[in-house]
Parts: structure tokens; sequence; C-alpha cells
């Protein structure tokens, strides 16, 4: 049913094109949830720390579900998980029109949409392409990554359009209708688990030819069977710390930069202009991270970009107005999402794919970690000083100790990339 012809697009791209679609669409809830602060926080008399703590829960939750999600996807696919994970996600976006209580919000937002998210979007997406590619797995996830920030591009403006001419509840309701009107027809017409399904090898090779890639029989020298043996090397550890604070940087922006801005005399327009802004270079940022490192490596690229990022925070802290504020998006936009292709291509190159669901799991559960720490202390100190100073100045001090550890990996000894096609495989789990 699903075998293409041999002339035919492979599959594969197909699947990036739908994973790209579903993640602009299911973002829209988070990317737009700092359009969202200030007007409910003005209808129920909220302060900033107890609605952030609604954002950080929701990121803390995501987190902690991604490694079970991660087993399931290993189990039985990413095409059914996809489709459960936006069917509640819809649902939960829907139930959000209805909040009267932060209770309420904490509970659908922070709690079943955080984890239906988990399940539906960007992270089943990028690890189901992994499965789908390898010379070119890093551009393939950076096209589905690039759709996060086309969400981001066209949904936050469309909520702060929508907001003052429908009012939230009515906006929430919009954006529940598109995925489960839009995005989840799109995962289940097109989404499939695994090349095979069409007949291929990764990257559109011919399997019924019998033909065989350098992937297939390339293994990494940390290659694991049980995803427990990945905690016993350095290099986990080394991208589970700079995700850390990949979660630590974005997170505090996602929910507060739109604040910020509008306290420091700023409309909401223009915030949100400026964090759609950030969104389009994102696009821009990510393609070209996902095209280089597949040329060049994945770990020297990956410091870069979060010392691009650390400048960014640099530049907002230290340069007022519009050049400040406008600054900030264009440094960091060319970086906030160039980080996924990357990250997910050396946890599948490092420590292969039999268990890149549960372990790309576990390394986004540290990001959203340190994404829910931030938001929440973000909150606080702006209610106790008043302003975003410490947690940005924070936040960019952080991105120089990832940029650190990430330039330490030892991405030549230990990917599956560098190893010699005529090498015999050799498994080792604990590296020094």
């Amino acid at each position: 049913m699903f075998k293409q012809s041999k002339d035919g697009i492979y599959y594969g791209w197909l699947i990036v094109a739908a994973g790209f679609f579903i993640s602009m669409i299911g973002v829209g809830a988070y990317s737009g949830f700092g359009v969202f602060v200030i007007p409910m926080s003005e209808e129920f008399g909220w302060n900033r720390a107890t609605v952030s703590l609604a954002a950080s829960i929701g990121a803390l939750a995501g987190g902690l579900s991604q490694p079970f999600m991660g087993r399931i996807f290993d189990r039985i696919g990413g095409r059914r998980l996809m489709m459960a994970g936006l069917i509640f996600s819809g649902a939960a976006n829907l139930l959000l029109s209805f909040t009267n209580h932060i209770i309420h919000l904490i509970l659908v937002f922070g709690v079943v949409m955080a984890i239906s998210d988990s399940a539906g979007t960007m992270n089943t997406a990028v690890s189901l392409v992994a499965r789908w590619f390898h010379r070119r797995r890093a551009t393939a996830i950076a096209i589905i990554s690039a759709g996060t920030s086309m969400g981001g591009l066209v949904l936050v403006p469309f909520v702060a359009f929508a907001i003052p001419l429908v009012g939230w509840r009515n906006t929430w309701l919009i954006l529940g209708l598109f995925l489960l009107c839009l995005a989840l027809p799109v995962a289940y017409l097109i989404i499939r688990n695994d090349p095979s399904e069409v007949g291929r090898l990764p990257d559109g090779d011919d399997s019924s030819a019998g033909r065989t890639t350098a992937a297939s029989i390339r293994r990494g020298p940390l290659e694991v069977d049980y995803w427990m043996q990945a905690f016993g090397s350095v290099p986990f550890w080394q991208l589970l710390g700079g995700y850390f604070v990949c979660g630590v940087s974005t997170a505090m922006i996602s929910v507060h930069y739109v604040p910020y801005a509008v306290e420091e005399g700023f409309s909401p327009s223009v915030a949100a202009t400026a964090l759609g802004l950030m969104s389009a270079l994102n696009i821009a940022g990510v393609m070209f991270a996902g095209m280089l490192g597949d040329r060049l490596g994945r770990k020297n690229l990956l410091a870069l970009v979060y010392l691009t990022r650390g400048v960014g925070f640099l530049v907002l802290l230290t340069i007022p107005g519009l050049w400040g504020l406008f600054g900030f998006a264009v440094i960091s936009g060319f970086s906030w999402v160039a980080t996924v292709p990357l990250t997910t291509s050396l946890t599948a190159e490092v420590y292969g794919l039999k268990n890149i669901g549960t372990l790309s799991g576990i390394v986004y559960m540290a990001h959203q970690i340190g994404g829910a720490l931030s938001i929440q202390f973000s909150g606080i100190m702006k209610d106790i000083t008043g302003a975003y100073t410490i947690p940005f100045a924070i936040g960019g001090l952080c991105l120089l100790f990832a940029s650190v550890v990430s330039f330490s990996i030892q991405e030549r000894r230990y990917s599956s990339r560098y190893v010699s096609v005529s090498e015999p495989a050799t498994t080792q789990h604990t590296a020094v």
C-alpha cells in the first residue's frame, strides 16, 4: 500500500514535510503563551510568579514525561503516539478557553497539554526522522525544527492579533481547532514509522535490490543495546548539560520576553513582532545549522550556537530601546532552535537508533527541567526586584558554560559518522 516507485520522491521527505507542519501548528500554544500572560493576569489578578507557575509546571511535566513517551515510541513507533498526543493536546487547548482559576490553568496547560505535546509534536517527529535518514539526518531534523519557528512566526502574531479582536478565551479555542482539524489529519494520512514500510532503507536506498548503506553496518564504540548504558559515558552527560542550559535560556524568553518588552514601554504588537522576527530568523539559522552539521560535524557548531545565543542576552541587557530588543531577536534568532538537529543527531550517532526515542526523551527532559526552573525563577525575581535583569544575566552566563561543555565532546572518537566501514564493530559503555 505504501510502496513507492523507484523514481519517486523518497517518502522520508514527506515525513519531514508532515513533521514540519505538525510542529508548526503544535507550537502555537507554547510560543503564544507569553501573549496570554498579561490579559489573563489582568482578568484574574494574578501576579507574574503565579502565572509563571503554570508554564514552569508545564515545562517540567513535559520534560519528565518525555522519557516515558520515548519508551512508547521505541516500542510502538511514532505514528500512533503522535496521533494520540495531538488529540489530547487539541482538547486541552479547547479546555483552556474555560479557565476561571489558576488551578485549572496549571492542570490543563501545565499537565495535560504539556504531556500531550511531548507525545504529539516536534519531539516525536525528530526521533521518527532520525530513523528515516542517516547521511542527511541533521538537515531533515532541521526542517522539522524550523516548523516550530514558523509556528512562532505565524501563530504568535496571530495570537497577538486575535486576543484583542475575539478575546483570549476564543483564541485558545481556535488554537485547539487548528490541532484537531489540521495537524491530526496530516499525521493520520502521512506519518509512517519506518522506511521499511515503503520498501526502503534510510536515505531512500533500495532494500529490494539487496543494497546496504554504511549506516546499516557502522556501529559506534558507545552504541547501546539498553538505554541505561548511556549514563555510563561522558558524552551523554555533556549532551544533558548543554541541553539543560538550552532549556534555561529558551523557556525564560518564551514566557517572559513579551511581558519584559511591554513593561519596557513597547506595545504588545511590537513585542510580538520582535518575537516573530526571532522565529523567522530561526528558520534560516536551524536550516543552516542542519546542513552545515551534515558536512562538518555537530559539536563545534553546537558550541558556537550556544555562544551566539549568549551574545544575544548580552545585547538585550546592555543596549536600551529598540536596538536592544530587536538586536536580541536578530542574534538569538539564528541560534534559537539550531541546537535541536545537532543534539539529536549527536545522540543518534553516538548511542545508535535502537533506543533513540528514550535517549532523546531523557536529553529533552534535562532541557525541560532547566526551562521549568528558569520560568519560575524569572517570575519570582521579577516580583522581588521589579525587573528581569538577574535571570537574563544568569541565562547568558549559563550559555557560556554550555558552549565550553559542547566544544569538549569527543565527537570524532565516539560518533558512528567517523567509524570506518572496515573496522570491526566493538562496543564499550564507559568513557573517560
